[in-house]
């Protein structure tokens, strides 16, 4: 396969709301430049990027898809993302590593949710940007309506340099505002077309929009706007470089016109992506950091520099591995060579290097600077990690994502399953950087978190289908813990007499409460041997057993102090184990008079939402015993600063979801621990003791 010069490649995200066609247009622009020989179809699952089995049966991307065409002899990566609100954290890690974006709104909806959410995530890497309204054909389509929708919400630098040709069933093509000519695409999706004279019945449309456009590239620089003032227009070759020059500098934001089913608007789009992007040379220096000292560091983007690239995503393939995903940012990358991993100070073994598209691939002898590609089996090498010349190392900076905000407890299905789960959720993980898994230390459940309750599901299915593993979720448990509220004193005294040698063991204790996250002390204050020093550390071993497993409702007690003051002994029938019955026994008594209650996880909760969803949100945190701590403006949207009881929270995501439309986003994390109020206490302490007694009433999942 050829080698690609840097100033011959072009890198693009495609991104969008879940549903507005990114993955169809993706297969339009591949059939339509002629690398592949039929239009993929996400209903008939054939589309190139769509090739996982969740994806497939679900019809929706669930991970970004890497493959590339030639227009014009440039060759064009694309990244085909996500854009359900569950998967689109996987987007944001595409954008970090290509050169522009092309933004696709559905032209019946418009603007949406995860349209604006994909486009501050391009707008924070500084990415050009295009749009693309998708899907004229369709019943209701209107191009005027949705371009209102793009400019109310992105300003006025978004503007047309195409006009549709007839509309939904009659959408039959383009006018192309640049090279002022038209686009009359066939009626069965082959892509056949013919370019022609602008239609008389559009002449006027096209001269208003036309104008339009020349006065938007006119306010590019001040010659061409000279240039304009002088002879109240631009010639066509000052009006493609002004337009050129206005996107890579993200002053401008072509709105295109197409209808990916029907194969229509393809090869005037793939013009406009060969012109108006970058090539990665045109993005440089690339800033990155000394692994040693954290100097700043960069690169120029050229081959002669030496080699660094960026590992931006890994596939888990239960038949080749590992394989990961990276760009290359500087010099030349061979295959069956040596390169060190910056991020881990290690050498990294390269194996063949792959060109994928989508689930194929094709070897390489090497990668230049700018350019995208894979490579499988990388031993120590991971998502967010940098490749570089050990002798020049540099670091370029991870993707960051937001906190998990669902968690649920993972079960094992089977012996076999619990066996190899902890190796394969390390390969999801891997995989997702936005699902999370842990032991819980105090419950044993094995927690898995991720971006909602769908997130989690495609992320078990994927185990099932890729590992042969299941497992069932349930709602997690919460973390309660116990503690006293006054001091106590009491006596534990184990006695017992059988034929032979007896048991006996006998102390004083005293409870005193601590201050809040202090944990568990023990001091010893017997004098005068009243308990033989062996004896002394069996009594504390007897009192942290009967701490774990709790005096209410069976959680840990914390955050108290126990002071062994006193006891006496047997010289025949004391012992470790009645030392130990007489610690937990004191201690169970000592319980009874030391006011024990109920403590629960506070969780601080961050909650982003537009406008005109608080009073809904404000009066819903209320009722889940909520402090609203602060609310900041962010953008369009405002942010809510609250802090929430864990129980409150477990079901959470789908309440906001239905409340905001889908358009809020929360995520939470740890605060502090704070007392139970009575009544919900009492309905725990019943759980707890029904679940005991056995009466079929589990204990509660607050």
């Amino acid at each position: 396969m050829k080698v690609y010069e840097i100033s011959e490649i072009r890198n693009l995200g495609i991104i969008g709301h879940g549903s507005s066609g990114k993955t169809s247009l993706t297969s339009s622009l591949l059939f339509s430049s002629g690398t592949v020989n039929r239009l993929g179809r996400v209903d008939q699952g054939t589309t190139i990027t769509d090739f996982e089995e969740e994806e497939i049966a679900r019809k929706v991307s669930i991970s970004s898809a890497l493959c590339h065409l030639e227009w014009k002899k440039i060759k064009l990566n694309l990244i085909d993302t996500p854009g359900y609100g569950a998967f689109i954290a996987d987007a944001k890690a595409a954008l970090r590593v290509v050169d522009g974006a092309l933004v696709v709104v559905d032209a019946v909806s418009g603007v949406e949710v995860q349209t604006e959410e994909a486009w501050g995530y391009a707008e924070g890497f500084g990415l050009p940007r295009l749009f693309v309204v998708n899907k004229l054909d369709r019943e209701n389509a209107s191009f005027a309506r949705t371009l209102d929708s793009i400019t109310r919400t992105f300003g006025r630098q978004a503007v047309p340099v195409q006009i549709p040709i007839g509309a939904e069933k009659g959408f039959a093509g383009v006018v192309d505002l640049v090279a002022n000519k038209a686009f009359l695409y066939e009626k069965d999706d082959s892509g056949r077309h013919v370019i022609q004279d602008v239609p008389s019945d559009l002449a006027g449309a096209v001269k208003e929009a036309r104008d339009r456009l020349m006065e938007m590239v006119a306010e590019v620089d001040d010659a061409l706007m000279e240039k304009f003032f002088d002879g109240g227009s631009l010639s066509q070759e000052d009006l493609s470089q002004g337009l050129a020059r206005g996107v890579k500098q993200r002053r401008l934001y072509p709105v295109l016109c197409a209808s990916a089913l029907q194969n229509i608007g393809a090869h005037p789009l793939l013009d406009t992506l060969v012109a108006c992007l970058p090539h990665p040379g045109e993005r440089a220096p690339y800033k990155g950091e000394t692994p040693r000292d954290h100097a700043p560091a960069e690169r120029q983007g050229k081959a002669d520099e030496p080699c660094s690239a960026f590992v931006f995503k890994t596939i888990a393939d239960p038949y080749s591995g590992k394989i990961s995903l990276f760009r290359v940012y500087s010099g030349v990358i061979k295959s069956d060579s040596t390169v060190h991993n910056a991020s881990r100070d290690l050498p990294e073994r390269f194996g063949a290097i792959l060109i994928l598209q989508g689930k194929e691939s094709e070897s390489v002898s090497e990668v230049r600077a700018g350019d995208i590609a894979a490579i499988p089996k990388l031993k120590e090498t991971g998502t967010g990690d940098t490749l570089a010349d050990k002798a020049h190392p540099i670091l370029y900076p991870k993707v960051t994502f937001a906190e998990p905000s669902i968690t649920f407890a993972l079960q094992p299905k089977s012996r076999a399953d619990e066996e190899k789960i902890s190796q394969v959720l390390h390969r999801l993980a891997e995989e997702d950087p936005t699902i999370q898994f842990r032991r819980d230390a105090q419950t044993h459940e094995l927690i898995i978190a991720g971006n909602s309750d769908l997130h989690v599901e495609v992320s078990l299915a994927r185990m099932k289908k890729k590992f042969g593993v299941e497992a069932i979720l349930h709602a997690p448990k919460v973390p309660y813990f116990e503690t006293i509220k006054r001091k106590a004193e009491a006596q534990g005294r184990h006695k017992k007499q059988t034929g032979g040698h007896g048991q006996f063991g006998d102390c004083w204790i005293r409870l005193e409460p601590l201050a809040r996250g202090a944990g568990f002390e023990f001091e010893d204050e017997v004098f005068g041997g009243a308990i033989p020093k062996n004896f002394i550390p069996s009594v504390e071993k007897g009192i942290q057993e009967a701490r774990m497993h709790g005096f209410l409702a069976g959680y840990p007690v914390v955050d108290f102090r126990v002071v062994l003051f006193d006891g006496s002994y047997h010289t025949v029938d004391s012992s470790d184990i009645a030392f130990k019955i007489a610690g937990s026994l004191g201690f169970k008594k000592a319980m009874e008079e030391a006011g024990a209650t109920l403590l629960e996880p506070i969780m601080n909760v961050e909650i982003s939402a537009p406008e005109q969803y608080m009073g809904d949100i404000m009066g819903d945190l209320n009722s889940r015993r909520g402090r609203v701590q602060g609310m900041t403006s962010q953008g369009s949207q405002q942010l809510i600063k609250a802090q929430v009881p864990m129980s409150e929270m477990l079901t959470y995501a789908s309440t906001l979801k239905s409340i905001t439309a889908g358009r809020g986003s929360y995520h939470m994390s740890m605060s502090h621990y704070e007392e139970v109020p009575a009544h919900q206490q009492a309905k725990i302490i019943a759980a707890h003791k029904a679940a005991k007694e056995g009466t079929g009433a589990a204990a509660p999942h607050h």
